[in-house]
């Protein structure tokens, strides 16, 4: 089955329920916030985990995390270019995470981290498989 690699910017709540759920689904979304954006760039995800979860969460960390979802997913929905070339992501209402969850290849993995919003992004390669 063929996928596509997608990255999404998380803070350290989060990422400790992604781990809970054994490196295998993202948590409920927050209601305020009705679409799930993963995006296609890990820079793109990275400049988003520095300027908002590494900046304004109670934790003051931001991380990337990489994860595979299947093209038949995937097809269902747009991939929009916010702002800049290289700023794509795909709009998932919220309401659909479960199947999103479901079309996740593998495990999802932490691709990087920012400790403060100032801070520079450090590569890591975090699998759990």
């Amino acid at each position: 089955m063929s996928h596509v690699t997608l990255y999404q910017p998380v803070g350290m709540e989060e990422l400790q329920s992604i781990r809970a759920s054994g490196w295998k689904a993202f948590p409920e979304h927050d209601p305020e916030r009705p679409i799930f954006y993963p995006v296609a760039s890990e820079e793109y995800a990275a400049v988003q985990a520095r300027t908002w979860n590494a900046a304004h969460s109670t934790y003051r960390r931001g991380y990337v995390v990489r994860f595979n979802l299947t093209t038949a997913f995937l097809s269902n929905y747009q991939n929009k270019v916010v702002g800049t070339p290289g700023h794509e992501e795909y709009w998932i209402p919220t309401e659909d995470l479960s199947l999103l969850n479901a079309a996740i290849q593998g495990q999802i993995a932490v691709a990087g981290t920012f400790a403060g919003g100032d801070a520079e992004y450090r590569k890591i390669d975090e699998t759990h498989a």
